[in-house]
């Protein structure tokens, strides 16, 4: 490219991607960036205004670049729209200002900077050099973040007072792991090499002194002032958030309408396999109770991972060559225990970009010993093989025909989680499902998903509950019903379904594109089959359609039917 031509809209994704991790090291960490590795980022409002501008600069350069001949081809042409997509609607959200009251139980800066150490490179005495300085940068990122929330208190942008609540339970537990004054930082730390023990021991003390300041400051001066504050964010913010997470600008009440369709449907399926369980249980919630008594179990924290390792293991080498067609490094992906004191549901993180670092996916033990296996067979297969592993590794994998952005920061939380669960569906498809507990447990799972979308929708725009409903017919939506209704509705305990509620409380509109996304998933799929009729492939049309990259719903039926 000469110095006068600019660039084509790959290029521009990809000089933003260099210019992101150059502020935001937690996002270089994440994709295997060496360099990252002693810094993180600038929480504060001056550093989040960095961050916009840069997207401003970005969509700038794209307007040119979409100008230029070759823009209008397939592989151009997608990832403009999606680079577009992306940076608007994360513009839309900084312009309303939702950085200054960002609190909560998942998706924080609290969070991000404890996360990131999980999968900071700690193999040799230089990883842990750098690992001692982004130690000793906790502080300062931590401080930012507080310099945010204070600004959010002055202009009256409250965080909701349940999530707050819960985020200090979160930095009280960081604070003190064990009861005996040591905190996280200290526990890992504690892994280093001896050559750096006193510079390790000191930086994570001082990171551990941090969280125990903004959480003081949290307690005592942030959650009084934000007392009575509403715990929900109403029409305007919540089409904000659902555009950020689903890549679309939804009918609000036409997708709370679908979730109730999905319940019933859903329902009437759990009431069949919960008779085989227990004849006569009454509701599958009594049947899936038995099972959690009676039903098959793993003992043993070390033994449930090294289970879960197996189970995804055994899926690789049975759709590899039939449903999917792999790269060997696609093909590694490691079982692990969540580090404690975070959200209640499993998650899944990447590989970098060199497949240095595997794929890995996460559970959250929540103090527990006993698993029962209903509960973990559909979930794995939803953040392992064959959901977020396939999906997200084969964008890595296939990174040089697409560009870096569409193959990881680009991602559309809904297009992912509409994978994953569309993965759940097609194990059950496939047969992989046919145990009454381990099919029980799948449909108890969709159903989570199908909930989510009514108490989510409902709760925040405060609709009414439909007259044909099991559940308080006719009355408005709460936190309080919402809470309700998701206990009566899952057979997940107490402690995750409060965790739940909370979460849906901190990232409103996320929630919803697990059945958005499945129902995007299964349309393209569909109307992919229509085209082709008898000469459509399967296994073809898995590997182009993760091949392809991240796109919002808008463009992803779209996209899928032309495969």
């Amino acid at each position: 490219m000469s110095e006068t031509q600019s660039p084509l809209p790959r290029q521009v994704a990809d000089a933003y991607v260099d210019d992101l991790i150059a502020l935001d090291p937690v996002t270089g960490t994440y994709l295997g960036v060496k360099e990252s590795s002693s810094r993180l980022p600038d929480y504060s409002p001056a550093g989040q205004e960095a961050l916009a501008e840069l997207a401003r600069a970005t969509l700038a350069k794209l307007d040119e670049a979409e100008r230029r001949p070759g823009a209008d081809s397939d592989v151009e042409r997608r990832c403009a729209r999606l680079l577009r997509e992306r940076l608007t609607a994360e513009l839309a959200v900084h312009d309303a200002q939702e950085h200054l009251r960002r609190i909560g139980n998942l998706d924080t800066p609290g969070h991000a900077v404890r996360e990131i150490f999980t999968v900071t490179p700690a193999e040799t005495e230089e990883d842990w050099a750098a690992i001692a300085e982004r130690l000793r940068a906790v502080p300062g990122a931590l401080a930012g973040y507080r310099e945010s929330l204070e600004l959010g208190l002055e202009r009256k942008l409250f965080a909701a007072p349940r999530p707050t609540a819960t985020h200090i339970g979160q930095l009280t537990e960081w604070t003190d792991t064990d009861g005996t004054g040591r905190g996280w930082y200290e526990d890992f730390a504690a892994a280093g090499p001896e050559a750096l023990r006193a510079e390790l021991d000191e930086a994570a003390r001082a990171a551990t002194g941090a969280l125990v300041e903004l959480r003081d400051w949290l307690r005592d001066v942030y959650a009084p002032a934000i007392e009575g504050a509403p715990e929900v964010v109403g029409r305007e913010r919540y089409a904000r958030w659902a555009r950020y997470f689903n890549g679309t600008d939804l009918d609000l009440d036409e997708a709370y309408a679908y979730g109730w369709a999905e319940f019933h449907r859903i329902l009437g399926e759990m009431r069949k396999e919960a008779e085989r369980i227990l004849p006569g249980a009454g509701t599958p919630w009594v049947a899936l109770a038995h099972l959690d008594e009676h039903g098959r179990h793993i003992e043993g924290v070390d033994e449930v991972r090294e289970w879960l390792q197996g189970l995804m293991d055994k899926a690789m080498e049975e759709l590899d060559g039939t449903h999917f067609e792999l790269a060997e490094r696609v093909r590694r992906v490691e079982s692990c225990i969540a580090p404690p004191g975070g959200a209640a549901a499993p998650y899944y993180t990447p590989p970098s970009e060199d497949f240095s670092r595997p794929g890995r996916t996460w559970l959250p033990t929540m103090g527990l010993t006993r698993f029962p296996v209903y509960d973990l067979v559909s979930t794995w297969y939803h953040e392992g093989v064959p959901g977020h592993h396939l999906q997200l590794a084969q964008w890595a994998h296939v990174a040089e025909n697409l560009s870096r952005y569409q193959a990881t920061i680009g991602g559309v939380s809904a297009n992912a989680e509409g994978w994953a669960l569309y993965a759940e569906r097609l194990m059950d498809e496939l047969g992989y499902l046919t145990d009454p507990e381990e099919r029980l447990g799948y449909l108890d799972a969709q159903m989570m998903r199908a909930a989510r979308v009514i108490v989510d929708i409902g709760m925040h725009l405060e609709l009414p509950i439909p007259a044909d409903s099991p559940f308080h017919p006719g009355e408005r939506w709460t936190p309080e019903l919402a809470e309700e209704f998701f206990g009566r509705h899952s057979s997940r305990p107490a402690d995750y379904v409060e965790s739940e509620l909370t979460r849906y409380l901190t990232i409103p509109g996320q929630a919803i594109g697990y059945k958005l996304g499945e129902r995007a998933w299964l349309l393209g799929r569909e109307k992919a089959r229509e085209r082709h009729g008898d000469a459509f492939d399967l296994k073809a049309w898995h590997m182009a359609a993760l091949s392809q990259g991240s796109l919002g719903l808008d463009d992803l039926v779209d996209e899928l039917s032309r495969l």
